[in-house]
């Protein structure tokens, strides 16, 4: 077998396994966070998850293979590594910026979900002052 397509398969289970559990992870302790910026609400929270989840794969699965042909030949074993070395810390900083992406949006929507909880008056106003006439 050509050391090329050895590298090729390497990469594609290196990747889509490192792929699959950062997804995994991600939703399991993104469920949290989602139900406090959705306020509690489990269903949407869960619903939110699932979707952030499948765009995760499509993104992450869909970059791993358009990166998966190189132009170079693999000619010795010191040659897969260099190539796959290259390959996979491309993946995992495309799957760090996507963290990290996920994360900003998720954390600005919450502060503005605090932000909206804290511009409510604990009490209703009972009354009105007038403006002193010296002021």
């Amino acid at each position: 077998m050509d050391r090329t397509v050895i590298a090729y398969i390497i990469y594609l289970v290196v990747s889509i396994a490192l792929t699959i559990w950062v997804a995994r992870t991600l939703s399991r302790n993104g469920r949290i966070f989602l139900a406090d910026v959705l306020r509690g609400n489990e269903k949407l929270a869960d619903a939110v998850n699932h979707l952030l989840v499948v765009g995760f794969y499509l993104v992450n699965l869909g970059f791993v293979a358009l990166y998966l042909s190189d132009d170079d030949t693999v000619l010795d074993t010191r040659g897969i590594f260099e190539a796959l070395s290259t390959k996979l810390g491309v993946v995992l900083l495309v799957l760090g910026v996507m963290h990290l992406g996920n994360v900003y949006v998720l954390n600005k929507i919450r502060r503005r979900g605090v932000m909206e909880r804290e511009q409510v008056p604990p009490v209703a106003p009972q009354d009105w002052v007038a403006p002193s006439a010296g002021a």
